[in-house]
């Protein structure tokens, strides 16, 4: 048998750097909450992020920012239409000096890596960042190199100016963990944005963790507590999306064309575990799980055309399963 209460007190103590690392994000990213809290979920679990939001709304000084604190190595790479996957991953380069071929390794052998508009280059690029993604390696010529830890992603797309631009197939899209749509600041928090920009003096984050912290709370979230009745929770969650006649949502057969992947209901579990670490708690709560829903289903739900003629969101779809499904 766990003991709860004996874990509680394991996890807010090996927690308490997460207040540490908000404080420190908060000094040069004013409001966003929602995004730091998502970054944080996707570093404790291993995860990758797709954001989606107008240009001008903190996306790269909160990777930079967290990369700084951890004393991590940051690479930004724009992604533009001329871009080719060497570009990215780095290519074979032949050394007179040494009359052999030397590899010269691309911007994605960071631990950071913020992906730019994304859908602005074509498949053969999209699909070389993917790869590293998924197998956390990279190959080059005959070799093959390992991606240090961690290794995250984050991937950003433009949602008003979609011409020009090759969107993300599904089963790409299904590689990342959380889809994130970022909102403009409220109007104090603007005010505040505007008075630290034109400031003599920038605030700037300090080095205050190390990678081995991470890895070694990433450890630690793996030992929270999920309990079967949560894991049925989830699951009926995923299965309604696939089924929704079965939990009586008959209308939404009409707006799915296909529900949640496996990896929904595998990611849904590992960000709900975060979640409850970001919190400082033990074990996962159904709250922890409706908290991360969205975020985790929005880009794993197939709408079809009926569905955007009566303009059915995702969002409108993940609403009614959360209150479809029971609560355990």
């Amino acid at each position: 048998m766990i003991d709860i209460k004996e874990l509680n007190e394991k996890i807010k103590t090996e927690s308490v750097f997460i207040n540490t690392l908000k404080k420190e994000m908060s000094q040069v990213i004013i409001g966003q909450k929602h995004m730091v809290n998502n970054l944080l979920i996707a570093l404790l679990t291993n995860g990758h992020i797709l954001l989606e939001g107008v240009p001008g709304l903190a996306k790269t000084l909160a990777v930079t920012s967290l990369a700084k604190i951890i004393n991590a190595k940051f690479s930004r790479i724009q992604f533009t239409p001329d871009l080719l996957p060497a570009d990215l991953i780095g290519t074979m380069i032949y050394s007179h000096k040494t009359e052999e071929f030397i590899t010269k390794k691309g911007p994605l052998f960071a631990n950071f890596i913020l992906a730019d508009e994304i859908n602005r280059s074509p498949a053969k690029v999209q699909s070389a960042l993917l790869e590293a993604m998924q197998e956390k390696q990279i190959t080059i010529g005959e070799n093959t190199y390992k991606l240090d830890e961690p290794f995250m992603v984050l991937a950003t797309q433009n949602p008003i100016e979609q011409e020009g631009t090759y969107p993300l197939p599904e089963a790409q899209v299904d590689r990342f963990m959380l889809k994130v749509i970022i909102d403009y600041p409220k109007k104090e928090e603007e005010k505040l944005i505007i008075r630290q920009n034109i400031s003599k003096n920038l605030p700037e984050t300090r080095t205050l963790l190390s990678i081995d912290d991470i890895l070694k709370a990433r450890n630690i979230v793996k030992d929270i507590y999920l309990d079967e009745k949560i894991e049925k929770y989830i699951i009926d969650i995923v299965f309604a999306s696939r089924y929704p006649s079965e939990y009586g949502l008959n209308d939404y057969e009409n707006f799915i064309s296909f529900g949640g992947s496996p990896r929904a209901g595998i990611n849904m579990a590992l960000a709900a575990k975060a979640y409850a670490f970001i919190q400082h708690r033990g074990a996962v709560f159904p709250e922890d799980v409706r908290a991360i829903c969205k975020e985790v289903m929005r880009h794993r739900i197939g709408l079809t055309y009926e569905a955007e003629a009566e303009n059915i969101t995702s969002e409108d779809i993940i609403t009614g399963i959360l209150n479809a499904v029971e609560v355990p």
